[in-house]
């Protein structure tokens, strides 16, 4: 089992504003009791005349994640999701940058790098719920829109890099 990743090796972070304009990456750690990846696989499927079995083909995908979190006001991207639903947001006010980092394939020769992918997603809260005596939970999905960019991300500065657009690494 030593190769086996643990779930705390992948860190997410959402892209929240910063007050200035400007998109800063929180992390998605404290408060969040799940946060998954559901590629969903998109096919496509056609039985020719020399066939008994249908022959299957990926078209595409319609990622999601889905999130429960616990409503805890000090975390920045606890409250992102919080105030879509909250405020009913809609439309590209509902979409959000978020960064999947595997923690588990650091970039060679750079400190604190790893690689990444960054998708734009629209925020759907389900729910915004609790019981007596229990923390309220926010939970929902993240809905993938358009194709996810490639990349890494250093986890000190919290910056995103594209692949192929950092000269030092052509």
């Amino acid at each position: 089992m030593a190769n086996t990743v643990m779930r705390y090796q992948v860190a997410d972070y959402l892209g929240t504003a910063d007050g200035k304009g400007a998109t800063t990456y929180a992390l998605m750690g404290i408060g969040f009791n799940t946060l998954d990846e559901n590629p969903s696989a998109q096919t496509e499927g056609k039985t020719y005349i020399n066939q008994k079995a249908q022959t299957s083909q990926v078209k595409g995908y319609q990622p999601s994640f889905p999130f429960d979190t616990d409503l805890i006001k000090d975390e920045a991207a606890v409250m992102a999701l919080y105030e879509v639903g909250r405020n009913q947001l809609t439309g590209a006010a509902a979409e959000k940058d978020y960064v999947r980092v595997e923690l588990f394939e650091p970039v060679a020769s750079k400190e604190n790098t790893f690689k990444a992918r960054r998708f734009r997603v629209a925020v759907q809260v389900d729910a915004v719920a609790g019981a007596g005596g229990e923390a309220i939970k926010v939970t929902g999905n993240l809905m993938g829109v358009g194709d996810f960019t490639d990349g890494e991300f250093n986890t000190a500065t919290k910056a995103f890099t594209e692949a192929g657009s950092d000269p030092a690494n052509p």
